[in-house]
């Protein structure tokens, strides 16, 4: 990947911008002042398969291609990008939820890439099948990567080189995790775990080194109590993940990588490995971690949270990315309350891109969203307007929604405006699921009942389509404003609006009044009116 046309004014831009993709661009700069000696920037993300592709996953490759993306714009350097699968792990326990259980019990201990596949689909083994996912899922995001597996470089033999330095090195890598380690934990700790040749076991045992040059190392076969002489090389052993994670970053050439904030330590200590191994550690940085509805960290075996399928049934998939984008060194709420307002503000940040100065450009979230190629899509409704006309009674199918759409305005269709289209089916997807059954209309009081009163008088009286030079939406507005400001004050106007949501929504907040009674209709929104006052009368 490499951006050769990027216009003067724009790189320009981009070498002083604040935006956090660019600053950590500028780390890889600082890394190579006269350019990469090796002729391209390797960056990488890790997956580990015992489980299906995330959050986690999704969050990290996209925001490490808008640093990558935001290296392009500032230089022309060759880059590219590895997602790495970490299937020669053993598997230390059965994952919840998996099938055949029993059958992936009798394979515990044995590398990932090793197990059967429980799904019974023809995949050579469990990792993979969930190899066969990340693709898929990377690929429908059409992220730009070169996917390679441990199982692969372990035993094609790429690794080799970098576990004989390993073996050089043992002792001071020892020096390094020792002291990390619980005193009963160092007595059998080795970075180096072989490949059982009687079990098929990645074994947890305590190593000798033979010869590092040819690789061998000398062990107890747990399964049998001899001693065994084998070679790590050509898949013949594993590395603990630290040492591992440090020799991939050397074998691979690995320029950046970015982790999550649980993972800091971690950094630290294959860092000072990685330079034991005679590299320089890549650049990087930590995010923090999404948490849930109640401030827990988010994670694969609670199931707590909003998973990626979730998130893209209820909204589209650049609204996720845009959430993603913003504020990464910050801890943030991923629960299904945030999708609304996440999708209205990407659509406000479109809009306002292509208006934009260069500089404001490059701090605007979709231009790293988009990789620069920013689509100019600015639907007409809101998708929190949306939201609350889908979740009114009869009202939560498209067809409905598209017939207040093109009373609202006719020359809106689902085939002339597919992105509104594609909106009005997320609204009806999350309104029925989580707006809808949360509707409570309550009566209004006695104080509340002359402003409604008086506002159903005046929408029978004026229902905004009589100028031709004024927005129908704006007039009613208006209406609501003048309603208001009569019966609460200027300062009281937003518990008006209360009134308003309570007890004609059944929420206690909602939209610009004006444009929903504009698309609703009048009618519809003075029955709605009716409706509170009988209400009223019946309390």
């Amino acid at each position: 990947m490499s951006n050769r046309e990027v216009p003067a004014a724009l790189r320009e831009a981009a070498l002083v911008s604040k935006a956090w993709p660019y600053e950590e661009a500028r780390k890889l700069l600082k890394r190579y002042p006269n350019g990469p000696d090796k002729g391209e920037i390797v960056f990488e993300t890790g997956y580990g398969p015992s489980g299906l592709p995330h959050l986690g996953t999704f969050q990290e490759v996209a925001r490490t291609l808008m640093v990558r993306h935001a290296l392009t714009e500032m230089v022309d350097w060759p880059t590219r990008l590895i997602a790495f699968s970490d299937d020669m792990d053993g598997m230390r326990k059965v994952p919840p939820g998996v099938p055949n259980q029993e059958m992936m019990l009798a394979h515990l201990d044995e590398p990932l890439s090793h197990v059967p596949d429980p799904y019974g689909c023809d995949h050579a083994s469990y990792a993979a099948h969930n190899n066969n996912l990340l693709r898929q899922f990377l690929d429908r995001f059409g992220f730009d990567y070169e996917f390679l597996s441990s199982s692969d470089c372990y035993g094609s033999g790429r690794f080799d080189d970098a576990l004989r330095q390993v073996l050089r090195t043992y002792d001071a890598i020892m020096g390094v995790m020792l002291p990390t380690l619980r005193e009963e934990r160092r007595k059998t700790y080795s970075p180096v775990l072989p490949v059982s040749r009687v079990s098929g076991k990645v074994l947890q045992v305590a190593i000798e080194v033979v010869d590092a040059e040819a690789g061998l190392v000398r062990y107890v076969e747990p399964a049998t109590g001899e001693s065994v002489e084998q070679s790590i090389f050509g898949g013949g052993a594993k590395l603990q993940w630290k040492v591992d994670w440090a020799m991939r970053w050397v074998a691979l050439g690995v320029d950046y990588e970015m982790s999550g904030k649980d993972l800091i330590d971690s950094v630290i200590q294959s860092s000072k490995i990685a330079r034991i191994l005679g590299a320089r550690p890549p650049e990087g940085f930590n995010y923090e971690l999404f948490l849930d509805e109640n401030g827990e960290k988010i994670s694969k075996t609670k199931g707590n949270g909003v998973t990626i399928d979730e998130w893209l049934t209820y909204a589209p998939p650049e609204s996720l990315a845009f959430y993603i984008y913003r504020e990464p060194k910050k801890a943030k709420q991923l629960s299904f309350g945030v999708i609304p307002k996440a999708v209205d503000e990407y659509y406000q940040f479109v809009a306002a891109y292509a208006d934009q100065a260069i500089d404001k450009k490059l701090g605007n979230p979709v231009h790293h969203i988009h990789a620069g190629v920013v689509p100019d899509v600015r639907p007409p409704v809101s998708f929190a307007l949306l939201l609350n006309i889908a979740s009114l009674p009869g009202v939560g199918n498209r067809e409905t929604i598209w017939s207040f759409l093109k009373r609202y305005n006719p020359a809106l269709s689902a085939e002339a405006s597919p992105e509104l289209d594609r909106l009005v089916g997320y609204a009806v997807a999350y309104g029925s699921r989580f707006v809808a059954p949360t509707l409570r209309r309550r009566a209004p009081t006695a104080e509340e009942v002359p402003a409604l009163r008086e506002l159903d008088a005046l929408l029978a009286q004026d229902d905004g389509t009589g100028r031709a030079d004024e927005d129908p939406a704006a007039v009613l507005q208006n209406h609501v404003y003048e309603i208001g400001k009569t019966h609460y004050g200027k300062e009281g106007l937003r518990d008006w609006f209360r009134v308003l949501y309570e007890t004609l929504l059944g929420s206690d907040q909602g939209p610009r009044m004006g444009s929903f009674i504009a698309l609703y209709g009048v009618d519809n929104s003075r029955r709605l009116i009716a409706e509170a006052l009988e209400a009223a009368a019946q309390a």
